[in-house]
C-alpha cells in the first residue's frame, strides 16, 4: 500500500511540475555540462528532439542527426540530444564520457543535455509534455532514437518512432514544411 502512495504521489509531482510550465520553452533542463538551461534560446526555431543513446543499434543515426543539423541550421533548425539509459541500458556513461563519444564518433555539434528518464514515475517533465496525457501524440516512448519534432509556435507536429530515421523522406519532408511555415 505504501509503495502505491509513493507511486501516486510521484505521478502528482511529475503532473505539477509539468503543468507549471506553461509551454515546452518553460521546462527546466540541465545541458550535457550541468549547467541549467531550457528550450528559451529555440524559441522560433524547428526543434527535433531525441533520446540518444551510445550503446544501441540505432545509434548510427547519430550521423543523420548531425547532417540534418547541419543542413538547415541556417534555416531555424535545431536538433536536440537528451541521452537516456532506459532502454537495456544502452547509455551508461557520464554526461562527460556520452559528450566525448559523441564529438569523436559523430562530430556531433548539436546541442546536448543531461541524462534523463523518459518514461516511468521519474518521466522528465519535458517528455510528459512530449508524450504524456496531454500530447497530440501521447505513450510511452518504445526505445532510444523516437523522434519529436516541434514547430516555431513550440507545437508539436510529429513523432516518428526509433526505426524512422532522420534522413528519410518522411522527417526530411516534415521539418522542411515546419521551416516553411511562418
Amino acid at each position: 500500500m505504501k509503495i502505491l502512495i509513493i507511486l501516486a504521489v510521484l505521478l502528482i509531482l511529475q503532473l505539477v511540475s509539468a503543468r507549471a510550465a506553461e509551454t515546452i520553452y518553460d521546462v527546466p533542463l540541465k545541458d550535457i555540462d550541468g549547467k541549467d538551461t531550457s528550450l528559451k534560446p529555440y524559441q522560433g526555431k524547428v526543434l527535433l528532439i531525441v533520446n540518444v543513446a551510445s550503446k544501441c543499434g540505432f545509434t548510427p543515426q547519430y550521423a543523420a542527426l548531425e547532417a540534418l543539423y547541419q543542413k538547415y541550421k541556417d534555416r531555424g533548425l535545431v536538433v536536440l540530444g537528451f541521452p537516456c539509459n532506459q532502454f537495456g541500458g544502452q547509455e551508461p556513461g557520464t554526461d562527460a564520457e556520452i559528450k566525448q563519444f559523441c564529438s569523436a564518433k559523430y562530430n556531433v555539434t548539436f546541442p546536448m543535455f543531461d541524462k534523463l528518464e523518459v518514461n516511468g514515475a521519474n518521466r522528465h517533465p519535458l517528455y510528459v509534455m512530449l508524450a504524456g496525457e496531454g500530447s497530440p501524440f501521447p505513450g510511452n516512448i518504445g526505445w532510444n532514437f523516437t523522434k519529436f519534432l516541434i514547430g516555431r509556435d513550440g507545437k508539436i507536429l510529429k513523432r516518428f518512432n526509433s526505426p524512422v530515421r532522420p534522413d528519410s523522406p518522411e522527417v526530411v519532408q516534415a521539418i522542411e514544411s515546419a521551416l516553411a511555415a511562418k
